[in-house]
């Protein structure tokens, strides 16, 4: 990318933030080197893949920055006060495939809101400010909402330790799917683990463990003996329901206008109640952003949107796409309420944002002209 190109993102990105910052947000900075262990601590080992590592003799492992909201997060719940909303401009910084067109480093804007009294208004400001800052680039909207999911996944009638697994993988599509059908007698466990649980029939943990030789491997005798136990528990708890397992087929696949989505909601609430709370601020956010001018009945909203981004959201997603253009999406955001529990040490708050990229924000519109 020549230098003009980069000047004209950057003096995009100023543009953005400013917009911001006149609808209230506090500009912030957060450094380009974060410490690998928090991330590593909230995704696990599969953010090492997409991120850039190296290592400081005083500061142990870092990474360049993913994205901003982490550190946002934190900087909020060290010093902030409430609600609070900021604003952030700069590069962020996400490993491709080879065989990828998207930049490995790319220039970020974003705005968070932090606010206690009212999520489904703070959805509605989020969406709505997006909405209208992008509206002359006649963009493709999409919303949906991880908290349905993770509601109906934890109504679901089977072992604590399935659901933990699904509530897992729920940003894994594919890993979610082969799981789900697994525990509903869908598909049989693997061949490997059905032979070896053949194998080992009812002999104690201690003695396969014994008599197996020397252990091979990082775990100890009691996490082995821990995993044997789970593996036959599993095999021996029934399947999940197939009326809960189309429950969920319905959800993961619903797409249609808010308003009819939530209609459909409100039936599967009505065979497991777990979704009820969800659907019930689902309810709320659309009355919300009815309020802040939004065409309801024109917003899409899909029960699978937001599944392949960072796992930090957990209720309200959304995003902007150039519809017909292989771009990335020119802005996305959610709510990420959990995301503050586990950063504030003890304290938490409701919060929500999204970032817009303006290199893609300049190429839509130099295709329209």
């Amino acid at each position: 990318m020549d230098t003009a190109a980069k000047a004209a993102i950057r003096a995009e990105a100023d543009r953005l933030a400013a917009h911001f910052a006149a609808a209230g947000a506090h500009p912030v900075e957060a450094d380009i080197l974060q410490p690998a262990g928090t991330l590593l601590d909230l995704y696990g080992e599969d953010i090492r893949a997409r991120a850039y590592t190296t290592r400081d003799p005083v500061r142990g492992e870092l990474m360049l920055r993913p994205d901003f909201t982490v550190p946002v997060v934190q900087m909020h719940m060290a010093e902030g006060a409430e609600p609070a909303r900021y604003t952030y401009a700069g590069p962020v910084f996400r490993m491709q495939d080879a065989a990828s067109h998207r930049a490995s480093e790319y220039l970020q804007v974003g705005y968070e809101l932090f606010a206690r009294d009212d999520p489904a208004a703070a959805d509605a400001e989020v969406f709505a400010l997006f909405a209208k800052l992008l509206a002359p680039l006649g963009l493709r909207a999409a919303t949906g909402d991880i908290g349905l999911l993770k509601a109906a996944v934890a109504g679901l009638r089977t072992t604590a330790r399935r659901k933990a697994a699904l509530a897992r993988h729920i940003w894994r599509p594919a890993r979610f799917r082969a799981l789900l059908d697994r525990f509903g007698g869908r598909t049989a466990p693997p061949a490997s683990r059905a032979a070896l649980l053949d194998a080992a029939g009812t002999t104690p943990a201690g003695t396969l463990i014994a008599e197996a030789g020397p252990l091979v491997g990082l775990r100890t005798p009691d996490e082995i003996a821990s995993r044997i136990a789970a593996l036959r528990a599993d095999a021996a708890a029934p399947p999940i329901a197939a009326g809960e397992l189309a429950i969920l087929d319905r959800l993961l696949g619903l797409a249609d206008t808010a308003p009819r989505a939530l209609t459909e909601l409100r039936g599967l609430a009505g065979e497991m109640p777990a979704l009820a709370p969800a659907t019930d601020r689902m309810a709320a956010r659309l009355d919300a952003l009815a309020d802040r001018d939004v065409d309801i009945d024109a917003l899409p909203f899909e029960g699978s949107y937001g599944r392949t981004t960072l796992e930090y959201y957990d209720g309200f997603v959304f995003g902007f796409y150039a519809e017909g253009r292989a771009l990335p999406p020119v802005a996305s955001g959610g709510r990420y309420d959990a995301l503050t529990r586990v950063l504030g040490q003890g304290r938490e708050i409701p919060a929500v944002g999204g970032v817009i990229r303006p290199a893609q924000v300049l190429a839509v519109q130099e295709g329209s002209a």
